[in-house]
């Protein structure tokens, strides 16, 4: 791994990607999981989040590390209606499956009040605030999470229910929060909103498929989806600090780039905007160790 402020002949060494979108799944993937590993171990990154919106991939990281040696792989469990919505058990048994690789709990994403609500759709979402508080359901969750030392992830939650949520969270014990790409939809927060996430103790992540998207995406899925430029996230980054954020790829797409591609590019993007290579190495390598309980 390169010192800090040291760039590395890889840019890609010891990177984690922390939000990666593999096969099998529901929606059309790219890539398989076992794929994606291979790929990822060649590119020299350290490690990578498998993440799904129906299922858990806690047991699916596990294998994967059977298969792929030399590489960090862990998953988790998002709480959307296909696994019971804001369900404690769900995530119970997500960490008590062999291998131990289950570490991320991520509340609701595409049945997320606020994504319905972005959407314009008809149909059945899920709570997981009222006047400012976790419903009951959720503050369970968050009592197992701070006794497994989880990473709380906010899914597609609001700026608003987020920063209502993070002390709540800290308030039941939990110790490492992440708020799911803060800046895209259906999130949509502001600096100020973010400058106030951090105070609390959270990390920011900022994810390369938004730079993909807007009406002349390649996937499909991100022509709905509002673009966010490297400028964009490189500008946040500055006026906030990068101690307070992490960078993924949240690739997996149908016609994206692969995340390897994707994250080689975004770290390029950002060293051009002018982001030194120490506030990278915290973005692309300690933040994401910290936050998984590795070694920075």
């Amino acid at each position: 791994m390169p010192s800090a402020g040291q760039a590395p002949v890889n840019p890609l060494a010891g990177v984690i990607d922390f939000h990666c979108h593999s096969g099998p799944d529901a929606l059309p993937r790219s890539v398989s999981d076992l794929e994606i590993a291979r790929l990822a171990r060649r590119s020299g990154m350290r490690g990578l989040v498998l993440k799904n919106h129906f299922t858990s991939t806690a047991d699916r990281a596990a294998l994967v590390m059977q298969e792929v040696p030399g590489l960090e792989v862990f998953g988790g469990v998002v709480l959307n209606r296909a696994v019971g919505g804001v369900n404690v058990e769900a995530v119970r048994r997500m960490t008590e499956f062999e291998g131990g690789r289950g570490k991320v709990v991520w509340l609701p994403t595409f049945d997320a009040e606020n994504h319905v609500r972005h959407g314009r759709e008809q149909r059945p979402s899920v709570p997981v605030m009222r006047n400012g508080q976790p419903v009951p359901k959720l503050a369970e969750v968050l009592r197992l999470i701070a006794e497994k030392d989880l990473v709380l992830a906010t899914g597609h939650s609001s700026a608003e229910d987020t920063l209502a949520l993070i002390p709540a969270a800290k308030r039941a014990g939990v110790r490492k929060i992440l708020v799911t790409h803060a800046m895209a939809d259906p999130i949509n927060a502001g600096d100020a909103q973010m400058r106030r996430m951090g105070e609390l103790g959270a990390v920011i992540e900022c994810v390369w498929a938004t730079h993909l998207a807007g009406d002349h995406a390649p996937s499909p899925s991100g022509r709905t989806q509002k673009q966010v430029t490297v400028a964009e996230y490189a500008r946040a980054i500055r006026a906030i600090g990068a101690e307070h954020f992490l960078i993924s790829s949240d690739l997996g797409q149908y016609l994206n780039p692969l995340h390897p591609d994707g994250l080689k590019a975004f770290i390029t993007g950002l060293r051009e905007a002018g982001i030194t290579e120490a506030d990278i190495d915290r973005m692309a390598r300690r933040n994401p160790a910290r936050l998984l309980g590795l070694r920075e």
